[in-house]
């Protein structure tokens, strides 16, 4: 099977597909799970670039992560498996306390593991002492926090609070976004980063990484 194979049906959105396609580039003699995983990640590279320039929308963006789920189902044993030592950036996700929305964090989750990150989702609502303890656990050094409702976007100031009770704030870059934030709220918050979607966000979270 040819790697463009596998780049077009994640630009196609073929979430049907991509599962067989990953599994039988990865049955073909002496592939290389890391070739399938640039493949993929050429695709949501280009899905980013169309969805920049308005080809596709947010409906093609949400379609475009649940194509890379189901590629990374086949895909995460075999790197995992691999004898490729890689230096993997830990970044958690989460939506914060009392916010039940998660379309945008969960296509960050998606460009993020395309990108060689190690992702660590904690899904939504989630109380700001659970985020630490998975800092301490994990030894994350971002920290990427969703907060979609004006109500809650104190809960980034509580996070924020929160690792510096633990000792462990100047640890970790904390970046957010949502839909009431922006850079100098983001700041005032006290994190570090503020990004205006999920694309941007990869943008970002590569910088923070130093990547």
């Amino acid at each position: 099977m040819k790697f463009e194979k596998l780049t077009e049906l994640i630009i196609e959105l073929e979430v049907d597909d991509i599962e067989a396609a990953v599994k039988e580039a990865l049955d073909a003699d002496g592939k290389d799970p890391f070739d399938v995983l640039n493949a993929l990640t050429k695709g949501m590279d280009e899905v980013g670039r169309r969805y920049e320039e308005k080809e596709y929308y947010l409906t093609e963006l949400v379609l475009a992560g649940e194509t890379m789920k189901e590629a990374f189902k086949v895909l995460q044993p075999a790197l995992a498996a691999s004898d490729k030592s890689i230096d993997k950036t830990k970044i958690i996700l989460a939506t914060v306390q009392g916010d039940n929305h998660d379309i945008g964090k969960n296509i960050l989750g998606s460009l993020l593991l395309s990108s060689g990150f190690e992702v660590h989702d904690l899904g939504m609502d989630v109380d700001e002492n659970v985020i630490v303890e998975k800092v301490k656990e994990t030894g994350a050094t971002i920290v990427a926090l969703s907060s979609l409702l004006t109500m809650t976007v104190e809960h980034i100031k509580t996070t924020h609070e929160a690792l510096k009770s633990a000792g462990i704030r100047d640890k970790v870059k904390l970046i957010v976004g949502g839909a009431p934030l922006n850079m100098e709220l983001a700041k005032r918050l006290g994190a570090d980063d503020f990004a205006d979607d999920a694309v941007d966000g990869v943008r970002h979270i590569k910088k923070l990484a130093g990547k």
